[in-house]
């Protein structure tokens, strides 16, 4: 615990940002029947039954310090899709900086394993060296400010039935 907030300590430095990443998955749903609009005295009704469309994934990157996040939808959420967002974020969001010292939780999906399943060693090895990966205690998630982030975006957007990917992307 005491490691990230160390790193949370650090002052800002263009060269070598801090950045958070986490995931949320959100399940898509259909509506099947109309809601009841409100009206005076009444709130809207929603009928409990529903029509599941699938999942999604929601990434998101923060860097607290200069207050950027940024947002990527995919299908799935698997090694492949991690690996992608870290390529992403090493060379589309911070291409300039010498190190990205990556905030994160520790799932299997999270690994250097993971991205040289996706690449070619040397391009694995690329995207390592440019990174110094802190992850968060097993039972302290809490502390990755992305995972705060994607609380605020639920709650703002995403808390209601949403039944396209598209939808989702858009409201992201």
């Amino acid at each position: 615990m005491e490691q990230v907030h160390d790193v949370y300590m650090r002052p800002y430095n263009k060269s070598n940002p801090v950045v958070c990443m986490d995931e949320t998955p959100k399940q898509l749903i259909k509506e099947v029947r109309k809601s009841v609009p409100m009206k005076p005295g009444f709130e809207k009704r929603v009928d409990y039954e529903y029509s599941r469309c699938g999942v999604c994934n929601i990434f998101m990157v923060s860097e607290p310090l200069a207050g950027k996040r940024y947002m990527k939808v995919t299908q799935q959420r698997t090694k492949k899709d991690w690996a992608l967002l870290v390529k992403y974020i090493c060379d589309k969001l911070y291409p300039i900086a010498e190190t990205i010292t990556l905030i994160m939780d520790n799932l299997t999906s999270h690994s250097a394993a993971a991205l040289y399943e996706t690449f070619e060693p040397a391009e694995a090895k690329r995207l390592l060296d440019r990174l110094e990966i802190v992850y968060t205690p097993k039972h302290g998630s809490w502390l990755n400010m992305a995972k705060i982030e994607l609380n605020v975006l639920t709650k703002q957007c995403l808390n209601r039935r949403i039944d396209k990917i598209n939808t989702i992307k858009a409201q992201v």
